[in-house]
This record gives C-alpha cells, structure tokens and sequence, in this order.
C-alpha cells in the first residue's frame, strides 16, 4: 500500500481522505501542522506529499521549499489560494502538481497517480513468469509480450503488484482507469475471464488467477 503525508489543518478534509484514499491502496497519515510533517519526514516513510499553503506555523510555500531540501519525494500542493503566484512560486519551491480546491476526490486520485507515473519511468517488476514494464505499458508471459487490452493490461498489473493478496471487485475497479466508474462486478468478471483465457493453461481451472467467494481474487504469479 502506499503511504501519503499530508499536511492541512481542516479535519473535515482530513477525514474524507483518509477513508476515500484506502479504497484505491493508499494509507494517508494526516497532520495539520508543518512541525508534524517534518518530523514524519525524519522517522517515516512516504511515497507522496499532499500540502495546504494556509497553515499554522508558516506558510505551505515556504514549507513546501523546506521538504524540498530535504527530499525528492512527490509533492501535490492542494489548496484554496487560487493566486497565479502562488501557483509559480509553488512549481517553483519544488512542487509537482497543483490542484486548486474545491476538487472531486477522483481528480485528487488521477493526478497522485500522474505524479507517482513520472517518479517511476522505468519500474518494472517480475513476478516468476509475469514481467510488468510500467514506462512501456506492457506484460511478458513466460518471455512472450501478451496482447491485451487496456483494461485487460491494467487489471493483470494490479494483480501483479499485489501477488497472494485478494483484491475485491471494488479495489479493482476503482484502480483501472479504464474501466469506467460506473462498472458493475460483472465488467470486471468478464475482463478476468479473457485475462485467464491468454494466460491459464486451464481457464477453468486457473493457477494464476484465482476465484475467492465473496471477496474477490487473488493473483499467484
């Protein structure tokens, strides 16, 4: 799973987030102080920072500038000030993105995932006879490239990231840009039974991707 700092004093936000973010695997840790953050920073680990610019203590563009020494970490300002200033001078301390508030909590996680995207340009993972390149969007089988779909592409890497895990439907779907927010469990059972059909000697007795009642699937690699 991974792990977002964030940085900003409305506990109401705070709250949403830390619940909405879980259903798309990533555990945020919420402070509404700059000292918290930069004392997480020294202890802890993260994959993102998502920083406010109205804080107590100081300014989020100067803190921004002060993470930014300190780490390399992805950082997505997220605030109110609308000012094209503060924007520039935010890009400029450092900052990766700038969402302007008030935003829906689904274009927070489009553009963490466009972020997380230029911070791993040549990611690949293997997983026995699974090889994901991310830069170039493809899938080896066993040394062969697999002809998929996008849809088809993105559910087989989550289940490649997260192997022996069982994934529900609505982690899968709320993952996989390409199927559509509205999708029923029944669009993601169609898309894995053509995954099974290019990848399971045995469809209907799958060794990669299997079946769990009530749950989900779970990917063995």
């Amino acid at each position: 799973m991974l792990q977002a700092l964030m940085v900003e004093d409305d506990p109401d936000i705070t709250t949403l987030l830390v619940n909405y973010l879980k259903n798309y695997g990533i555990a945020l840790n919420a402070v509404s102080t700059p000292s918290a953050g930069l004392n997480l920073l020294d202890t802890d680990h993260f994959d993102l920072i998502i920083l406010d610019l109205t804080l107590p203590q100081m300014d989020g563009l100067e803190l921004c500038k002060m993470i930014r020494q300190k780490t390399d970490i992805p950082i997505l300002i997220s605030s109110a000030r609308s000012d094209i200033n503060d924007k520039v001078i935010g890009l400029e301390y450092g900052a990766d993105d700038y969402l302007p508030k008030p935003y829906e909590p689904r274009e927070l996680i489009a553009r963490i995932k466009s972020v997380l995207r230029r911070y791993r340009p040549t990611l690949e993972k293997k997983n026995k006879l699974f090889l994901l390149n991310e830069n170039e969007q493809s899938i080896l089988f066993n040394g062969s490239p697999l002809s998929l779909t996008r849809a088809e592409y993105e559910l087989l890497s989550l289940f490649i990231l997260h192997p022996n895990q069982t994934l529900s439907r609505d982690f899968l779907s709320n993952n996989a840009e390409a199927i559509s927010w509205e999708s029923s469990a029944r669009t993601i059972d169609v898309i894995i039974s053509r995954l099974r059909q290019k990848v399971e000697k045995d469809p209907k007795n799958p060794c990669f991707i299997h079946s769990i009642r009530g749950s989900g699937y779970r990917f063995s690699g």
